[in-house]
């Protein structure tokens, strides 16, 4: 039997988070970041599980339709985060229009009292990056490569992830025989500014 063709996903609906207080979440995603409240969800019950745990979900809408949403599950708990994963790796990123949005809303959250890294130069893009209450790291990026640059870019993503995959797989059998300690290395490094000057 033939599958269905995948569905065309056309853009992210939601991305959903515990949060540790609806209040303070809304004040900061709508007050400081300017993204509006814009739908509540509570109940008793999970509709997909069938499971008893009380909670409001609202949501904050951004300008292409999407959302952020967050629960609020009434018990004033912070949200943990993840044990195996360094803080900077798990984030949501936002796209805003130019640069100096960048730099204006650094300058907004700096006087929230709110730490703000970068701007940091991504070369097809320049970001900002900080933490919202919950312990989310989030990113606004402002595009700087055009159309044709991406373009060019995405010719060659497959070919390097599978030279990735290919490492990867020859790194997990040394590790298997206790000759590889280290994590695997990128072959490339795209971002050669970044590595000290002994390397």
């Amino acid at each position: 039997m033939a599958l269905p063709s995948p569905a065309a996903v056309q853009q992210l609906h939601h991305f959903a988070h515990r949060c540790r207080d609806a209040e303070e979440t809304r004040h900061f995603y709508e007050d400081i970041l300017g993204l509006p409240l814009y739908h509540i969800i509570q109940s008793d019950y999970v509709p997909s599980t069938g499971e008893y745990c009380p909670y409001t979900h609202f949501f904050f809408r951004l300008q292409d339709g999407s959302f952020i949403a967050f629960f609020d599950l009434g018990d004033d708990v912070l949200p943990a985060p993840s044990p195996n994963t360094p803080r900077w790796v798990n984030h949501v990123a936002f796209r805003v229009n130019t640069v100096q949005a960048l730099e204006d809303t650094r300058a907004r959250l700096q006087a929230h009292g709110i730490e703000v890294l970068g701007v940091t130069d991504h070369h097809i893009f320049k970001s900002i990056y900080f933490f919202d209450p919950n312990g989310i790291r989030l990113e606004l990026a402002a595009q700087v490569a055009d159309a044709a640059h991406m373009e060019r870019e995405s010719h060659s993503a497959h070919a390097r992830l599978a030279e990735w995959t290919q490492r990867k797989q020859q790194w997990r059998q040394e590790r298997a025989a206790g000759q590889a300690q280290a994590p695997l290395k990128p072959q490339h490094n795209d971002r050669p500014e970044y590595a000290p000057k002994s390397e």
